[in-house]
């Protein structure tokens, strides 16, 4: 039997947040770590880099400095996501712990599995972007902005996608996060990218889109809960080890992408 570590840190701000992914990735033992299901959210709001992104290339960064928003850069790829109000899920994990998977892409599905679960608990009915799609619709193409483009394992409710996920794989180690909006700053986002991508709104959504009007405390308890019933297991609350937070204190200062 599995043993999850539950871990939710509640809002923070940018590079606290990405300072605790990186944390967590950096300090898990695929041989002797217990897999990690964190629940966090963003305060203030910011906006987060793919890996590969060139900060100066896809924001305007003087309106992102005006605006107080800050920038930091996440340990995975993809495109821009303005993080305002909404509740981000992280997955640390070896292959083992989780169920069998023939491909990358096949893990990706086993790993956002739980979500269609969750948004089956709030009464909506979700569909990855590969199942829904009509034959034709161009699926995997790069956007600057995270929730412009559509991947095959999008999440979509009523034909717009919601929120994003990314994952990154180490030696015998996934690490997987995701965003769930629940109220549309999709295109407020899109105001602070050089070139904002036109009517944002028309592919991006959000719970309150779909009526959706519960605490995100109680959202938390039904992901806690769907993802519990997706993976064989025990999962458990606990906070950050000692060693976790010290990397992520030592990490915080650098998480903002500069650059």
């Amino acid at each position: 039997m599995i043993h999850w570590r539950l871990i939710d840190t509640g809002p923070l701000d940018g590079p606290a947040n990405m300072a605790v992914d990186e944390a967590l990735l950096a300090c898990f033992n695929p041989e002797l770590s217990r897999p990690v299901l964190r629940l966090y959210g963003w305060e203030p709001p910011a906006i987060s880099l793919g890996r590969f992104q060139l900060a100066g290339d896809v924001l305007d960064l003087e309106r992102c400095a005006a605006s107080g928003i800050p920038v930091v850069r996440r340990v995975t790829g993809g495109g821009a996501i303005f993080h305002a109000e909404e509740l981000t899920y992280a997955i640390v994990c070896a292959p083992h712990q989780i169920p069998p998977a023939v491909s990358v892409k096949d893990s990706f599905r086993v790993l956002t599995g739980f979500l269609l679960r969750f948004y089956g608990k709030l009464g909506l009915e979700s569909r990855y972007a590969a199942d829904c799609l009509p034959a034709g619709a161009r699926l995997g193409e790069r956007t600057p902005f995270c929730f412009a483009g559509m991947e095959s394992c999008d999440v979509l409710i009523g034909g717009k996608k919601i929120g994003g996920n990314a994952q990154r794989r180490l030696k015998n180690v996934i690490f997987q996060h995701g965003s769930i909006p629940i109220v549309n700053r999709a295109a407020e986002g899109a105001n602070f990218l050089r070139h904002p991508p036109a009517r944002i709104g028309e592919v991006a959504g959000a719970l309150r889109d779909f009526g959706e009007r519960r605490s995100a405390g109680e959202l938390k308890r039904l992901m806690a809960a769907a993802f519990a019933e997706s993976f064989p297991g025990v999962v458990t609350p606990e906070s950050l080890t000692a060693e976790e937070g010290a990397a992520a204190a030592s990490r915080a200062c650098g998480a903002f992408a500069g650059c």
